[in-house]
């Protein structure tokens, strides 16, 4: 990523735990404006690439997900959107992956911790052996200030963005958010070097990186949630020529549909890829795309999880 003269940037010690109004702002930036955002794991640094089991049985909740931040664009006002360009990266070397007990879709099936490490360049995911992804880096958190006064938990998206986990929102790729303070008052962190959709088991690949963003406003846009536009999507990065294999769900609950989606796909990777449950469940989470494939049918509903093949090499 160039360093142009203009570019100003703010460093990952400009961070912050949650959404909060009265939080100062580090820097105003003007519509048109591009801005380098160093940004921390979502761990907080608390995990790093020597990093076992027990620390991610130790981790801090208090200080998971900091967000660098806040920025006050110059213009904005409550109805407004702000509209936020994903313009480049400067990816780093390595990520994690972790099962924390009590989070993700399958919680119950997987109650004890897990941690898996990753190294990445700008080009592939080196995630086990033989397992190989394309980088397809993104912010997980992205959002602005909330109206409501008071402390607000990052760990929810909201209607004011924070963490979509929206794989498409990578390079060229547009997001509108709802601005409901003046400024609006942006943060953005949880970077994530490959995800597939749902980030089933509460984790992607997960890990520092720096990122530049362009700023601009759509006056009177009245936006009643995100809404974003992409160059392409993040699912065309896949690697191309073996296909995909799809597991799919079936029943009148589509998130019991949605975990035996995730389920028939675990098992598939035992069976078909010797791989264990733990590693096949964060496999699932950092390159299986989950998708409502039918909703209409009544009383039953239809989830898939699709894996692309080219990931086997």
């Amino acid at each position: 990523m160039s360093k142009g003269s203009s570019i100003r940037t703010i460093h990952s010690a400009h961070h912050h735990f949650g959404w909060d109004n009265a939080l100062a702002p580090v820097l105003t930036v003007a519509p048109g404006e591009e801005v380098d955002f160093d940004i921390l794991d979502s761990s907080g640094g608390q995990l790093t690439e020597a990093s076992g089991v027990a620390d991610v049985a130790a981790l801090d909740f208090e200080r998971v997900n900091p967000v660098t931040g806040p920025v006050v664009v110059d213009g904005a006002e409550p109805g407004d959107a702000l509209a936020v360009t994903v313009v480049d990266f400067e990816e780093s070397a390595w990520g994690w992956t972790a099962i924390i007990p009590g989070f993700g879709l399958l919680a119950d099936d997987f109650p004890d911790p897990y941690l898996h490490i990753s190294h990445y360049d700008a080009e592939r995911v080196r995630f086990a052996g033989g397992i190989e992804l394309p980088t397809v880096p993104f912010p997980g958190t992205i959002g602005v200030a909330l109206a409501e006064r008071g402390l607000h938990s990052v760990v929810p998206p909201r209607r004011v963005g924070g963490n979509l986990d929206v794989h498409d929102l990578t390079r060229g790729s547009t997001l509108y958010l709802p601005v409901e303070v003046p400024g609006a008052l942006f943060s953005v962190g949880d970077t994530h070097a490959a995800q597939g959709d749902g980030e089933v088991c509460g984790t992607a690949v997960e890990t520092a990186m720096r990122t530049r963003l362009r700023f601009d406003l759509v006056k009177g846009a009245e936006l009643p949630a995100p809404q974003f536009r992409m160059a392409r999507p993040a699912a065309g990065f896949a690697p191309a020529g073996k296909g995909f294999y799809a597991t799919t769900g079936v029943g009148p609950d589509l998130m019991e549909a949605a975990k035996d989606a995730v389920r028939a796909m675990i098992d598939h990777l035992g069976r078909d890829y010797a791989l264990a449950p733990e590693l096949a469940y964060c496999l699932c989470s950092v390159a299986a795309d989950l998708r409502i494939s039918e909703i209409v049918d009544q009383p039953n509903w239809v989830v898939s999880a699709h894996l692309p093949l080219g990931i086997f090499v």
